[in-house]
């Protein structure tokens, strides 16, 4: 399955330490305020912990912690790694968001980002039950997500520099005519330390899902579901005149 590969992919462990320099938590900041101010309109508990799943290197939990308490979790040590140094105030699991078991509940449970490495709709459903558990009644779930009937193939480049270590990364995604249920994120990495040039490519399979289907699993896992926009998230990575429309899917925890 695509989330157990999370765990041998390069980009998530050997070179994840690229993340701070592509990336960096500033970057991170605008989708998360508008994530953070959603939160805060619909959330009906009054409390500040958040759960974050598939939190991957912290980024965004450098803007959530100004207003929350926030626990993390993901599947791949190397960003926990940077995560916890990140943010040494925030809490950290290694865990997969299907299964993982805190034995605690929160606020608010959040994925801003990754949901698009769950590819089927066993484990979509897996995971939207697991965040329901973790869940205080009334908590709210929030998710960004892109729709199958939105979805377009884009082209990306991310650029990041730290003085002496440049990374270069282009991204390409192709819908598979194979199996339309999901598409290839294919990313090649171009790493120059001084005259030192390394390169590496790697393939990954992202699932793709009707809004329908976003809609029932989370209306039967007990959630009243509202959506808003996020069409301009990814604007300055997009080469061309590409278009990468996003969903943000949030449910207040009426019943489980």
């Amino acid at each position: 399955m695509t989330i157990d590969n999370k765990k041998k992919w390069k980009v998530y462990n050997e070179w994840a330490w690229t993340e701070s320099l592509i990336c960096t938590h500033e970057d991170y900041a605008a989708e998360t305020e508008v994530i953070t101010k959603i939160i805060k309109e619909k959330l009906k508990t009054g409390g500040n912990k958040l759960l974050h799943l598939a939190c991957g290197a912290g980024g965004n939990d450098y803007t959530f912690k100004k207003t929350f308490t926030v626990t993390g979790v993901d599947i791949s040590p190397g960003m926990l790694e940077i995560a916890q140094k990140l943010n040494p105030e925030a809490v950290y699991h290694l865990g997969d968001m299907r299964t993982f078991q805190l034995n605690e509940t929160f606020d608010v449970v959040a994925i801003p980002d990754s949901i698009g490495y769950v590819t089927t709709k066993e484990d979509l459903k897996q995971v939207i039950a697991n965040a329901a558990r973790h869940l205080k009644p009334g908590g709210l779930f929030v998710l960004t997500a892109h729709t199958k009937e939105e979805f377009k193939a884009n082209n990306f480049v991310y650029t990041g520099s730290d003085g002496e270590t440049h990374v270069t990364i282009f991204e390409n995604n192709y819908i598979l005519e194979s199996d339309p249920s999901t598409y290839e994120a294919t990313v090649i990495y171009l790493i120059r330390n001084k005259d030192k040039l390394e390169t590496f490519s790697e393939t990954h399979t992202i699932g793709l899902f009707k809004r329908e289907t976003w809609l029932d699993i989370l209306k039967a896992s007990g959630f009243d579901v509202h959506q808003s926009r996020a069409d301009d998230f990814y604007d300055k990575y997009l080469l061309g005149d590409g278009q990468y429309k996003q969903t943000i899917f949030t449910g207040s925890l009426v019943s489980f």
